[in-house]
């Protein structure tokens, strides 16, 4: 008797299998694009003076709100220019400051567009991609419509990081 109803079982959940297989809409990353996303061309790297005024206005917009931070500013090249810790701010965010800069430059787009990647669409491939992080807080840098260098914000929460990031960035993106 136990065979029969573990057989029975074993047919009831393969037969929900595959018509749960069937009911699955056709996959959204197969979609061709018609153009090219997050195509914003590298332009030249940001000057030591430009990284540090956004440095500032980020530890500006962290102190105005109490909350110390890290902040990375790379070029666009991706290679770190400017890099300032507030006191008290969290060890761990030191690289993630830097992390954060650094894919959003090499990947042309805010690190938040990879968040909501994983957070919003499910597409956890994202979280393969070297050099990737899913976090928010890396935004890019840009002068006359292109990518000059980018600011990575860490050491709050995600949306604080973000806040403090695009404030900084509006010194460059006018």
């Amino acid at each position: 008797m136990k065979h029969v109803i573990s057989t029975m079982l074993a047919a009831a959940l393969l037969a929900g299998g595959a018509a749960k297989a069937q009911a699955q809409p056709a996959n959204p990353l197969d979609k061709v694009p018609d153009k090219m996303p997050f195509a914003t061309p590298y332009g030249p790297p940001i000057s030591l003076q430009q990284a540090q005024s956004v440095i500032q206005a980020a530890e500006n917009e962290a102190t105005k709100h109490g909350w110390p931070e890290n902040f990375a500013v790379v070029d666009s090249g991706a290679n770190l220019v400017a890099f300032v810790r507030m006191d008290g701010s969290l060890l761990a965010s030191i690289a993630i400051a830097q992390h954060k800069a650094r894919t959003a430059v090499l990947f042309r787009r805010p690190t938040r567009a990879f968040e909501d990647a994983v957070q919003r669409s499910g597409y956890n491939y994202v979280l393969s991609l070297d050099g990737a992080i899913a976090s928010r807080g890396g935004v890019l840098l840009i002068e006359d419509g292109k990518i000059i260098g980018a600011i990575g914000c860490s050491g709050g929460t995600g949306s604080q990081d973000e806040a403090i990031c695009t404030a900084a960035a509006a010194t460059i993106n006018k």
